[in-house]
């Protein structure tokens, strides 16, 4: 099942492109976009991939979270898995004596 991961801290010279190449050599990209400002064209920061599989969304977080992309340090983790319940949930634990 397909997998999403949100990338933040993308350079505004990142293109859709660029984040698709970068992010393919670990498994299946079905779709990659960069969010961009409808005025200047240029990157707003952040953007998602899509992967085939949840192995080849994985493997994008641990070969790309804190690398460089253009000359920025970028981020990359699971997006929000409201419409891919296959993508992990983040886990909160809370404090003890707070459950």
């Amino acid at each position: 099942m397909e997998c999403d991961n949100s990338i933040s801290g993308l350079s505004e010279r990142t293109t859709t492109e660029k984040l698709r190449e970068a992010f393919s050599q670990f498994g299946e990209v079905v779709h990659a976009r960069v969010v961009t400002d409808k005025v200047s064209g240029y990157s707003k920061g952040f953007g998602l991939v899509r992967y085939a599989t949840l192995e080849d969304a994985t493997k994008g977080i641990v070969g790309m979270d804190g690398k460089f992309l253009d000359g920025w340090v970028i981020f990359s983790e699971y997006a929000r898995p409201d419409n891919h319940p296959a993508c992990p949930r983040k886990t909160w634990l809370l404090p003890y004596g707070h459950q």
